[in-house]
């Protein structure tokens, strides 16, 4: 704890150019004083872009590529992303369940560290923006956005490292130490309640701060993103009323339109694209080669990976998938049409949904929030309260616009949630929610009767609620926080 989450980072000068481990000293050799960084409202809009620009770029290894590194991992572990190959080794042992699961992994370690980066980060921001010279306008600005970085790191880190929240128990079950300032004295793991509740404040707070900003950029928060966040932290605790409401006043408000059918089909790698709300951008000099979310995941760009491991689609999953629904051009059963690197395989069920700039440059702008994830929320969250009609109303304006030939649904209770669910699992394929949806569903990972090779993926079934839902606590945190409690092994 004291060197992992409390290193003195400097969000000014947030740029990470060392990949060794640097970050495990207490005071690093660029070290400044908070105060000194932040006494002008322009220093602190740089520190905050340097946040913004953290969610990009390499953080040690070149799978470690920001936000982007997390979401392969997450689709890594659920079943609707199946290997063609297990000759390269990139993401292997996640895939196979093994990773998460040892104290000693780059990706335990990674997720741990980069988010608790993110929190140190946003806490100099929020800590001594106040005190700042220049407009109220301005601190409220940079002050709102940080708190919307604080709030979603921990919740990101309370489902991973965490047991998934149950909306009918008390919650004191082990959650993950809850940051609101930056010191070198190890904490001990708050527990899943008291850290979704500090995440439900932030929120609360960013939202008033952010009431009327206007951004420049969807890299930046505005009040309806820390919205869809509120919409997402409410399906997660089951507090379907909230979601409905947040996800409804993202949909009326943000200005985000449904994408066209064209739009769907070009590589989702625009953060222009009209139905994105938050996304991070990728100028084409800032090239970060292997460490790139398109290195792993797009069709075409040519790394090894994706030569050799084109991603695939759970076969069974796209058999489903109707012939008139533009989400089934994004995978070819074929894999024939599939615009691989040179000398890359062409395999069935591969994805061509995410296109990188081209097969040497593997720059694109990465998802965060799109407004089909909020119509998706709000067809949920009605279908959890049995409101049946308000939610086959809210799926059929997304499936609609992906499917002209898609008839408004008459399901009803448990079918017409897994109707939703189903929609879910095409739509936001590779942008990082498997895991997180069936641990929050409390459902069994299963990977039979599909395209997935035992040989490669090993790890076939998983049941729900078992210790290996919760990432272990890196080692390295451990040794130096006498108060962290490791999960269950």
């Amino acid at each position: 704890m004291k060197k992992i989450i409390y290193t003195p980072l400097v969000a000014f000068l947030f740029v990470f150019s060392s990949c060794d481990k640097d970050y495990l000293e207490v005071q690093p050799t660029d070290f400044v004083s908070e105060q000194a960084v932040f006494t002008t409202t322009t220093n602190a809009w740089a520190a905050l872009n340097g946040i913004h620009r953290n969610m990009l770029i390499r953080q040690d290894d070149q799978s470690e590529f920001g936000e982007g590194g997390v979401k392969v991992n997450m689709d890594m572990l659920g079943e609707d992303l199946a290997f063609a190959s297990a000759s390269n080794s990139w993401h292997r042992n996640t895939y196979r369940w093994n990773d998460h699961r040892n104290t000693s992994s780059n990706v335990a370690q990674y997720v741990y560290e980069f988010y608790y980066r993110m929190i140190g980060n946003a806490n100099m921001i929020i800590n001594n923006i106040d005190a700042a010279d220049g407009p109220e306008a301005d601190k409220q600005a940079i002050k709102g956005q940080a708190l919307v970085y604080r709030a979603w790191a921990h919740y990101q880190l309370v489902q991973v490292y965490g047991k998934r929240y149950d909306a009918g128990a008390n919650n004191e079950q082990l959650g993950v130490p809850i940051m609101l300032s930056n010191t070198t004295d190890g904490q001990p793991r708050a527990t899943v309640e008291e850290v979704y509740a500090q995440v439900n404040a932030d929120l609360d707070e960013a939202m008033m701060l952010l009431e009327g900003y206007e951004r420049t950029y969807k890299s930046h928060f505005d009040v309806n993103v820390a919205k869809g966040l509120k919409a997402r932290v409410a399906l997660t605790m089951h507090n379907w009323e909230a979601a409905a409401q947040y996800a409804s006043e993202v949909i009326e408000e943000s200005g985000a339109t449904l994408m066209s059918r064209a739009q769907y089909t070009e590589g989702f790698n625009n953060v222009d694209n009209p139905e994105w709300i938050w996304g991070s951008r990728q100028i084409g000099d800032q090239q970060t080669y292997f460490a790139s979310f398109f290195a792993y995941m797009s069709a075409n760009f040519n790394s090894t990976n994706i030569r050799v491991n084109p991603k695939l689609i759970n076969s069974a999953l796209y058999d489903r998938i109707p012939a008139t629904d533009i989400r089934s051009e994004m995978w070819d059963p074929t894999g024939e049409s599939v615009p691989a690197p040179p000398n890359g395989t062409k395999a069935p069920y591969a994805s061509k949904k995410f296109l990188s700039q081209s097969s040497a440059l593997s720059i694109g702008d990465v998802p965060h929030m799109r407004l089909a994830e909020m119509y998706l929320i709000k067809a949920e969250a009605y279908a959890r309260m049995e409101q049946d009609d308000a939610a086959a109303e809210a799926l059929y304006t997304l499936a609609s616009n992906r499917d002209p030939e898609y008839v408004k649904s008459a399901n009803t209770g448990q079918a017409l949630v897994d109707e939703i669910l189903f929609q879910r699992r095409i739509e936001l394929w590779g942008e990082g929610f498997r895991f997180l949806d069936l641990k929050r569903t409390n459902s069994g990972l299963d990977r039979t009767g599909a395209n997935h090779n035992p040989a490669y993926a090993v790890t076939m079934t998983v049941e729900p609620g078992v210790n290996d839902w919760e990432f272990l606590i890196p080692q390295g945190e451990v040794n130096s926080n006498p108060q962290i409690v490791q999960n269950p092994l």
